[in-house]
């Protein structure tokens, strides 16, 4: 009995230090960086094709109300604005290779963290209350050649959708993408170490 509590001793006070390599440290990250790549990609294709998809109700309609005129400039001003800040964003991970330079792209993916997080708040409303507002105007003379039930359907179909994603659908992509951010810049931080490790050993 003693002999086993002086093995067990030994093994809670015996500590093993796994180190992994810088390379094979950007191994593991390279598909996350790489997805998050992608999906800020899809992300600026998806409103871009939105804005040309709106723009060209102008081509395909002969709308007789200004309100709707307006309507219709407030969104597309609202998506190419919101488009240029993700561009924008975007670029904060493309510009850096990260497998050459892992603190410059470090620095980076700190500025687009930061980025991120004033896009799904303080911008994200403003953009919310522009959507919200040109769709009320565009509504104004569409919404005329339809029956009352139609109307109805119409203004809650696209009102609940917009509340959906700014609620629920925002507050999932948050969460996701603020632990997916903080686990990339923590596993860059570890590599940067190493770098300086590596550079000041003999």
């Amino acid at each position: 009995m003693q002999e086993f509590e002086d093995i067990k001793s030994l093994w809670h006070n015996h500590t093993v230090e796994v180190k992994i390599s810088s390379g094979e440290m950007l191994q593991q990250v390279k598909k996350e960086v790489n997805s998050i790549r992608t999906k800020s990609l899809f992300n600026i294709i998806g409103m871009g094709l939105s804005f040309v998809a709106i723009a060209c109700l102008w081509l395909f309609f002969d709308f007789n109300s200004w309100t709707t005129h307006a309507g219709i400039t407030i969104l597309i001003t609202a998506i190419a604005v919101y488009t240029f800040i993700l561009y924008r964003g975007h670029r904060l991970i493309t510009e850096t290779d990260f497998t050459a330079n892992p603190h410059d792209f470090l620095t980076g993916l700190r500025v687009y963290q930061v980025s991120r997080y004033n896009l799904y708040n303080r911008l994200f409303w403003i953009y919310m209350i522009a959507l919200c507002v040109g769709s009320a105007l565009f509504f104004f003379e569409v919404l005329s050649y339809f029956s009352f039930w139609k109307q109805a359907l119409v203004v809650v179909l696209s009102f609940g959708w917009l509340i959906f994603c700014s609620t629920i659908v925002r507050n999932i992509v948050i969460k996701k993408e603020k632990e997916r951010i903080a686990l990339l810049i923590e596993k860059f931080e570890r590599i940067s170490a190493q770098f300086k490790e590596q550079t000041h050993q003999p």
